[in-house]
């Protein structure tokens, strides 16, 4: 096989070679994607104007927010675009960058989730402290850490990826998805991504051990509060986080761990879809559905008349 690392695109999967179905596919994909971007604008702009959303709680979904936004971004425009524009094609310079973008947004997106676990663990079993820990400059530098975080898990994946020497520009898949990728190569060197992919899994379940703990320890201290109403408002703060948690985890798993030999091409579509474009699109239902304050907001954003101006940025955290 020829050497194609000088290429200069790639090829990925065509959802169909009929011009009907290729419009069909356009029009669900632009339905889901204005659907998860609506969603998810509408959280930011609800905790951006609402001064009773100014804690950090809501702080931390405002970023979980704009990392969907985003994440919602990388790959279902192109998806729109080919199947609208008939093509397959993607420069190699585009599929740099959604690997980039994927890992990053997907590294901070988890990372983000680990810390709104911390956030919940400190007000629940240490209430009094919790302005002390959780102050403005904490919450911001957890955040920037997140960012950071991300930023550099995508630069670590696009590096080990696009490292490689590609002896085929074909990827069966509907966006440069890196398993795709590295099955294009024809050197021993995408053993270096494979290692870094182990690498962001042992971080990863690192994180998911973390949370657990903090959940274990969240619950005991919710089952010695002596009313059940105090319960219940101490566990609604944590269901919505946990069950995006939930989400996020068990269709990354779905996607990943799984027999990979007899899998077909429309199987790996779907699982893509299942775990990139499935919890951008219901988290923000999964926040506005079991959270009494974000529902009130939303239902302000109605009647803009009545909608809270912006406050100075240095109440937007309030203890």
């Amino acid at each position: 096989m020829s050497n194609l690392t000088s290429t200069p695109e790639f090829l990925l999967l065509e959802f169909s070679d009929i011009r009907e179905l290729q419009i069909l596919h356009f029009f669900v994909f632009l339905a889901v994607y204005v659907t998860a971007v609506s969603g998810n604008l509408l959280i930011v702009i609800a905790v951006a104007l609402d001064h009773h959303l100014h804690t950090p709680m809501y702080f931390f979904l405002m970023n979980l927010a704009l990392l969907d936004l985003g994440l919602v971004s990388v790959m279902v425009p192109k998806a729109m675009a080919n199947s609208l524009l008939n093509t397959r094609s993607i420069s190699y310079s585009a599929c740099v960058a959604q690997v980039f973008f994927l890992f990053f947004l997907e590294g901070s997106d988890f990372a983000l989730l680990t810390i709104m676990a911390h956030d919940r663990y400190v007000a629940i079993c240490h209430p009094l402290q919790y302005g002390t820990i959780m102050h403005r400059g904490a919450c911001i530098q957890m955040v920037a850490s997140a960012w950071i975080a991300g930023i550099f898990f995508g630069i670590l994946h696009s590096g080990g990826t696009f490292a490689i020497t590609f002896c085929s520009n074909v990827i069966n898949q509907f966006f440069c998805e890196v398993p795709q990728i590295l099955k294009l190569s024809c050197s021993d060197m995408y053993l270096v991504e494979v290692g870094i992919i182990m690498f962001g899994c042992f971080l990863v379940l690192g994180c998911c051990i973390f949370i657990i703990v903090s959940y274990m320890k969240i619950f005991t201290a919710v089952l010695r509060i002596p009313s059940i109403h105090g319960q219940k408002k101490a566990l609604s703060t944590c269901l919505p986080h946990l069950t995006v948690v939930s989400l996020l985890v068990f269709t990354g798993t779905f996607a990943y761990v799984r027999p990979r030999r007899h899998t077909s091409s429309d199987q790996n579509v779907l699982f893509a879809i299942i775990y990139a474009v499935l919890p951008p699109l219901l988290n923000p239902f999964i926040y506005s559905m079991r959270n009494k304050e974000i529902k009130t907001a939303l239902l302000k954003l109605s009647d803009l008349g009545h909608f809270p101006k912006l406050i100075p940025s240095k109440a937007f955290l309030r203890k």
